[in-house]
């Protein structure tokens, strides 16, 4: 019966922070909103404007969802509390699995849900633009890349996401110059965001003969998808320079053939999209577009500018001190987040796409301020 009675406590230990959630998923507010847009439904000619009543069914759908979650973690409290007082009044032991499985999946749901209350921001909810650029050092940088590109994809397979590649640029050895995924899946955005910035490698070479140590440096740029033609963001024709040229790596070798791949170059800012993966010219224009109006908004939302020829089109500095992350291969095995000092030893488990705990720890700090001060 100790087992129950240590159950019984853990329960009392979490419930306050089940309380918190509440308040932290806003669901008095969320119940109140629910209220309104029931009646809205409810209302005579709702449907008579498709697009409005389109917006208001999804933000329902989504608002009951969060407010059911919370209403079955506390279901399942409830629940397991009852049957901690059951097994010890009833001196029943067999209950005990049935307790230590509910509560691993109490835990994991609230955990869930405390990320889901950092995921707040206007497009931690879009599909993401992640983007991979080797930095100077030829094979060495390019070849880091790739690892680069391989880890955040085994990332995206293992949380149930999509990616398709957009542009693919084979590096001259081995690796890849450059890259960039379109990721889609829930708050692909909101989680990723925290991948945004330069990586540095330390490992001893494959490709030096004489097995030195190198240090090398590739670029992870993160930009979510924005596909609201509300934002007010106008795109002149004559900013705009387009390059075609014949498209390489793992578009598929039917692209190969003619000079389909495109690359946009937005002359004011000096920003750079590129995009293979159709056969059409045209196609491939359009989805630079996409890429570049996604990355002038956010530019200029993030930086609070007021208009786009505020922006410099300043690019991610890939050299040393600059590193968001180290990865070290030798002579120790350490994996360290320079902003918010959440490491890893086991750097195979992390270039198998092992981020969770670094996404987390960013987010936490993100929401409370607390960034480790470089020295």
């Amino acid at each position: 019966m100790i087992e129950f009675e240590e159950y019984k406590t853990k329960l009392a230990g979490i419930k306050p922070r089940l309380e918190e959630l509440s308040d932290s998923l806003g669901i008095a507010a969320a119940n109140d909103e629910l209220e309104r847009l029931h009646a809205q439904i409810d209302s005579d000619g709702f449907w008579d404007d498709q697009e409005t009543s389109t917006k208001v069914m999804k933000q329902s759908r989504l608002l009951e969802a969060k407010v059911e979650m919370y209403k079955k973690m506390c279901s399942q409290w409830d629940d397991l509390y009852t049957l901690c007082e059951m097994a010890i009044e009833e001196n029943d032991d067999s209950m005990l699995p049935e307790l230590t499985d509910g509560f691993a999946q109490l835990e994991q749901q609230m955990e869930k849900a405390r990320l889901e209350t950092l995921l707040s921001g206007e497009y931690d909810s879009n599909n993401a633009i992640v983007s991979f650029q080797a930095g100077a050092g030829g094979t060495e940088a390019q070849d880091w890349a790739q690892m680069l590109y391989r880890m955040y994809t085994h990332w995206i397979d293992a949380h149930g996401m999509t990616y398709k590649i957009l542009d693919y640029l084979d590096g001259d050895e081995a690796g890849i110059k450059s890259a960039s995924i379109l990721v889609e899946g829930e708050h692909a955005y909101g989680l990723l965001k925290s991948e945004n910035g330069v990586h540095r490698l330390v490992r001893v070479s494959p490709f030096d003969a004489n097995a030195r140590r190198q240090t090398s440096f590739a670029a992870v740029e993160v930009i979510p998808e924005i596909t609201d033609d509300s934002k007010d963001v106008e795109i002149r024709p004559e900013d705009i320079e387009m390059q075609v040229y014949r498209s390489s790596g793992a578009g598929g070798q039917h692209i190969n053939k003619t000079s389909s791949a495109v690359r946009l170059i937005h002359k004011p800012t000096g920003i750079v999209v590129s995009c293979q993966t159709q056969r059409d010219q045209f196609q491939n224009r359009e989805t630079c577009m996409r890429m570049l109006r996604s990355k002038l908004i956010e530019i200029k939302e993030r930086e609070h500018l007021d208009k786009i020829s505020d922006i410099k089109g300043a690019q991610l500095k890939i050299e040393w001190g600059s590193q968001i992350r180290n990865y070290v291969f030798m002579p120790y095995t350490l994996a360290k987040d320079t902003r918010t000092g959440y490491e890893m030893t086991n750097i195979n488990a992390v270039m198998d796409g092992d981020l969770d705990g670094f996404i987390n720890a960013y987010l936490t700090c993100l929401a409370t301020g607390t960034w480790v001060t470089k020295s």
